[in-house]
């Protein structure tokens, strides 16, 4: 278990046993996808968390003095009625922490691109969902909502992202009566959409509703185009949202009104992401859009981290496609499938140093194998995000 005190007097993360879970027989309930309108933010404008605030100042000293942060990315976490994937997941990032290594060397936190808790959002749902899989768990863990976290059920009078709000973006670190018998203090995120500031990057996390493909709205536009022009450019800028802008997959693929939100902020803000980090689609996809003046812009697609039912990649011609296969989206935009992984789920690492960004996936073993089978590294990849280039771009760094 580890407190910071001075802090916020944040608390996570202790030793786990063993993994278990139940057998997935469920219905997903009647839904209901309109849009929602946001609830109060519970900080001030601009909506942006430090993550020194959060993190002890020993970490973030070591952080800042070999110039590299590390952190988990992920996202569709919740394993409703079947904890086996989600509990798979959440041990092996717990094996990816080197207890003799230096806090810049391990994952400083968890970052989630929604759908933390499913079908609903449901605050009931956050203790099988949320606090006991990430109970020991060493770091901090922040998120975005997905579709599923702001759907409240039919006959739910609740204001939409209720469990999320008071468990992601609490005025104070404290326990919450949902949290059980975990350790775990809820997040002090100011916002559904805020930036979490760091020495090493700026994650821009938007709230892309409930609707399929979402829906931005004002006044979250305007501080999206705000945050693009306002925030440093020594450092890369990271957009982090649910649903993904570019997607391969067969049973939800991109979303044009998601690219059409990112494309036009940066217009006007004359300021293209670095990296953009998604969810929503059950695999792991890296894509890269290549711009006109020849620069690259990786799209992560991290929607694998414990909802039993993954989805599958596109065929063509009756075949599963072998990476890298390039293509054009609906607006001509020209994207490259570089790798996936549709049949195991997985986390993500990622490195920032001042000047690359290196990215690791990880399969876990599926529920049928042995767990001692461990992580396998899937996907290897460095880009160097001042000149807007791969550098590295391959399965496996040796």
């Amino acid at each position: 278990m580890t407190t910071i005190k001075g802090r916020n007097d944040h608390v996570f993360g202790r030793a786990r046993p063993s993994a278990s879970g139940a057998h997935p027989i469920h219905m997903e309930p009647e839904r209901d996808t309109h849009f929602r309108p946001l609830p109060p933010p519970t900080g001030r404008p601009p909506f942006r968390l430090d993550l020194k605030s959060v993190i002890s100042a020993a970490s973030y000293r070591d952080i800042v003095a070999r110039k590299k942060l590390t952190f988990h990315l992920n996202g569709d976490m919740g394993g409703i009625m079947y904890a086996v994937p989600q509990e798979l997941v959440a041990a092996g990032m717990e094996k990816d922490f080197d207890p003799k290594a230096r806090p810049s060397d391990n994952p400083a936190f968890l970052y989630i691109t929604g759908d933390c808790v499913y079908f609903n959002g449901e605050v009931k749902e956050y203790y099988k969902q949320f606090y006991q899989p990430y109970e020991f768990y060493h770091g901090p863990i922040f998120a975005v909502p997905g579709n599923h976290d702001g759907e409240n059920l039919l006959d739910d009078h609740t204001s939409t992202l209720d469990g999320f709000v008071r468990n992601f973006c609490a005025p104070e670190a404290v326990k919450m009566p949902e949290s059980g018998d975990s350790h775990r203090t809820a997040m002090v995120q100011p916002n559904v959409y805020w930036t979490l500031v760091t020495p090493f990057a700026n994650i821009v996390g938007l709230y892309s509703n409930v609707p399929a493909g979402g829906d931005i709205r004002s006044p979250q536009t305007e501080w999206f185009v705000n945050e693009l022009k306002t925030l440093p450019k020594s450092v890369p800028l990271l957009v982090a949202l649910h649903h993904p802008v570019y997607s391969a997959d067969d049973h939800h693929s991109g979303s044009t009104y998601m690219k059409e939100v990112i494309d036009a902020s940066a217009k006007q803000a004359h300021r293209y992401p670095d990296m953009v980090l998604a969810g929503h689609v059950h695999n792991y996809q890296r894509l890269t859009k290549k711009h006109p003046d020849g620069t690259q812009t990786p799209h992560l697609v991290t929607g694998a981290g414990g909802y039993h039912n993954l989805h599958h990649i596109m065929l063509v011609n009756g075949e599963h496609m072998i990476p890298p296969v390039d293509f054009k989206d609906k607006g001509n935009d020209a994207v490259t499938l570089e790798t996936y992984s549709a049949d195991h789920h997985g986390f993500l690492r990622l490195e920032i140093t001042d000047k690359l960004i290196t990215g690791r996936y990880y399969t876990v073993p599926r529920p049928q194998e042995s767990f001692s089978k461990g992580n396998a590294l899937l996907d290897y990849f460095e880009f160097d995000w001042r000149k807007k280039q791969y550098v590295r771009n391959q399965l496996s760094p040796g």
